[in-house]
């Protein structure tokens, strides 16, 4: 069972490793049974086909990250800190595993090869996360209560994917994890509400 599990867990990370290197069309199964040292056939018995593959990625790789990243939020308790712990466990998750960043930047966010609901539910899970966040700062008075929390979630991911982005198609030899603070920074500056005049 064990066994099982490794070789699993062997061709996933060898298939995410070539659809980053070649993108998911010039990905085969040889060329991911090779990389996972594997016989081709041995994927069969795992995955139905290429599709497949990206499904379990989805649903298993980015959950366990995801959850990573709820943990995180889960330990502060202002929304800045949250906003602070969710960012830098972001960035800090891609960088290290950059072939992570690569397919979810390119599959999940174009909504290519990949299952609608899978995206959806990943998407809704990172959208509880910023809305849970918003709501705190709103509380607190640290988040305008007059901007839309679906706007203030749009603004957040859309700046936080534009960072993951630009650090991907420079070839990811930056520091990613360095834009943490200034991008909270800037978050919190836009969405802040302003000061009383005296």
């Amino acid at each position: 069972m064990e066994k099982n599990k490794n070789k699993y867990h062997r061709i996933l990370n060898a298939a995410v490793k070539v659809f980053a290197e070649q993108g998911f069309h010039q990905a085969t199964i040889s060329k991911i049974a090779k990389e996972a040292g594997v016989a081709d056939g041995t994927i069969y018995l795992y995955f139905k086909n290429k599709k497949d593959i990206l499904s379990h990625f989805f649903n298993h790789t980015t959950r366990e990250v995801f959850d990573r990243f709820r943990q995180a939020v889960d330990q502060e308790e202002s929304a800045e800190d949250k906003l602070r712990a969710l960012i830098r466990t972001h960035l800090t998750e891609f960088q290290k595993y950059r072939n992570l960043a690569v397919v979810f930047q390119r599959e999940a966010l174009l909504a290519r090869h990949v299952n609608e609901d899978d995206i959806k539910a990943i998407t809704r899970m990172y959208m509880d996360i910023l809305e849970e966040i918003i709501r705190v700062g709103q509380k607190e008075n640290t988040i305008r209560k007059a901007i839309p929390r679906g706007l203030a979630k749009r603004f957040i991911l859309g700046a936080i994917n534009e960072v993951i982005n630009t650090w991907v198609v420079t070839d990811g030899n930056r520091d990613l994890t360095r834009m943490a603070d200034p991008l909270v920074d800037l978050c919190f500056e836009g969405l802040a509400e302003p000061a009383e005049d005296c």
